[in-house]
């Protein structure tokens, strides 16, 4: 169900209400932690909400900044400029501008299906750190303490060393809200947790004079809705930028592809990652000119959504209508909120992810434990930008690592079917006699080919009986350079010991471009292993002329 003519249904409406009041204090929060004002997130918000709704393809996703993306804004712009604030405010919607120019790009490429880049095992990784970082640097706001430096080593030494200074009227504010915004997550989801403890929290900050005792409240809020602009920087500064931008195009878009696929798979809608994309590149371009953070679909505001019964993209604009009147009429009032308060906002909002229960899996699977941990640990020790850029050289090598160490199957026909499969796996597995059967395990290309040739020429060495090698490319939709020359080079060392080779199960585009080879005294097919077979043995016989290439299906 989608943004239709005839309008919200009540559960819309409702949905609506109950996110509009998780929304507002986390875009504060989340503003807070990228070091912006206010206003960058509640601006922020009103792009995504507004962009998303119009645009995108979820009814429940809900764009507006989030934890990740604040964190990597902080560590992105805080490499590149001083403590200039004007400095920092243009580096950041030049980051904006260019990850929203990344995002439709990726539309208009039709990229979206490429949803899959950063690993989830690394992904956790990164985000359990992440959520340890967040948690420390808001430390000194639930504490009512003030600590030189801005990691999170320097915040987390200063909290502590700085322990006979916590400020008790703080802590008690702190802690209470964090126990109610936990008692409100029992009762469920619907709850608006969040905007109840910051309303209850301004009553109190008001009522009871707490800044008279020295609990610091947020500030001021001011939405200044001047003239829409372009970031004005330098042509380094851009090209740092564009750098950068790749890494938050990244996370934004793992963050919210998982949580959009995995409502859409809950509730058997369709996913539709382009159009995604592009809903997702025009609510951070229109951010970006109003100076707002980078959005992408939060999980926690997304599951928030569905939970409290959204039925189209309506609810979302339920949600901005009624964030609109409350920034115009009540931001004033929302100045009043407690730091304290906001602190374990910005705490219970990203504590879900720290559940080492997500581990587990990897550990009973004896799989990417190791990766997971390393991405923990290269967030913790690079920071947030460094350990995220080092958590995508996780993933890349993984993958790399798993091409290059392919494995070359021989197989054997099992229990005299139709079907061939590894000689390993099985004691009813019999090799066919006068041939060799292998077939590599990953698809073949210029990093792997090399290896998985020297494979095949080590199994075809062990197999002295064997006159026709076989060899099954299933796994190959296509075939560069390297490999078609490691072809030829295979076909006329065959040729030249007066053997064959069939090359079997071949993809369309592998087929032409090693029809195009023109491979010596070989036999290509797009047909199965046993007919492959069958082929190879009409061929032991006789020294006959190869056959011809079976032709392509119409």
């Amino acid at each position: 169900m989608h943004l239709t003519s005839r309008g919200p249904s009540w559960r819309d409406v409702l949905a609506g209400l109950s996110v509009a009041g998780l929304l507002l204090p986390e875009a504060v929060a989340y503003a807070g932690i990228g070091n912006m004002p206010p206003q960058a997130g509640v601006l922020a918000l009103f792009m995504g909400l507004l962009s998303y709704a119009l645009l995108g393809s979820s009814r429940f996703a809900i764009v507006s900044a989030t934890s990740s993306s604040a964190a990597v804004l902080l560590a992105a712009t805080g490499s590149l400029a001083s403590m200039n604030t004007l400095v920092r405010m243009e580096l950041a919607a030049g980051l904006v501008l260019l990850t929203g120019l990344l995002f439709v790009l990726g539309a208009v490429a039709k990229v979206g299906a490429v949803s899959a880049f950063i690993s989830k095992p690394v992904l956790r990784g990164f985000a359990f750190g992440l959520a340890l970082i967040i948690i420390v640097k808001q430390l000194p706001r639930l504490l009512g303490v003030v600590v030189p430096g801005h990691d999170a080593q320097s915040v987390l030494s200063g909290v502590l060393m700085n322990n006979a200074h916590w400020h008790g009227p703080s802590m008690i504010m702190g802690g209470a809200a964090l126990l109610a915004l936990y008692a409100f997550s029992r009762l469920g989801r619907h709850w608006p947790g969040a905007l109840m403890v910051m309303l209850a929290g301004i009553a109190l900050q008001h009522h009871l004079h707490l800044a008279d005792q020295g609990v610091v409240p947020v500030g001021v809020i001011e939405l200044h809705l001047n003239q829409p602009a372009w970031p004005s920087l330098q042509r380094e500064q851009w090209l740092r930028l564009g750098e950068l931008a790749v890494a938050m195009v990244l996370i934004l878009y793992a963050e919210s592809y998982g949580a959009i696929r995995s409502l859409a798979i809950k509730h058997g809608d369709e996913v539709q990652p382009n159009r995604d994309l592009l809903a997702l590149g025009v609510a951070n371009v229109l951010s970006s000119i109003v100076h707002g953070m980078p959005v992408g679909a939060g999980y926690s505001a997304s599951v928030t959504n569905e939970s409290a019964g959204a039925q189209s993209r309506w609810a979302g604009l339920i949600a901005l209508l009624v964030l609109l009147v409350v920034a115009f009429s009540l931001l004033p009032v929302v100045a009043q909120m407690p730091e304290p308060v906001l602190a374990a906002i910005v705490i219970h909002a990203v504590a879900h992810m720290l559940d080492p229960r997500s581990f587990k899996p990897y550990f009973v699977w004896q799989r990417d434990r190791l990766v997971a941990m390393l991405a923990v640990a290269a967030v913790l020790w690079l920071g947030v930008l460094d350990g995220l850029l080092a958590a995508i050289g996780i993933s890349l090598f993984m993958t790399l690592r798993g091409l290059a160490q392919a494995h070359v199957a021989v197989l054997g026909r099992l229990d005299e079917g139709h079907d061939f499969i590894d000689v390993k796996l099985s004691p009813l597995v019999r090799q066919e006699e006068g041939l060799l059967i292998v077939r590599p395990e990953a698809p073949m290309f210029f990093g792997n080919v090399e290896s998985l040739m020297a494979q095949i020429r080590t199994a075809w060495r062990r197999c002295p009986g064997a006159q026709c090698l076989i060899l099954s490319l299933e796994e190959s939709s296509d075939l560069d350079g390297s490999c078609v020359e490691a072809m030829k080079e295979l076909s006329a060392e065959l040729s030249s010991a007066g053997q064959l080779l069939i090359v079997a199960r071949l993809k369309s585009r592998a087929y032409i471009v090693l029809r195009r080879a023109a491979l010596s005294h070989s036999t290509l097919t797009m047909l199965s292993i046993d007919d492959a077979v069958k082929l190879g043995r009409a061929q032991l016989p006789s020294s006959r002329p190869p056959l011809q290439p079976s032709p392509l299906p119409p």
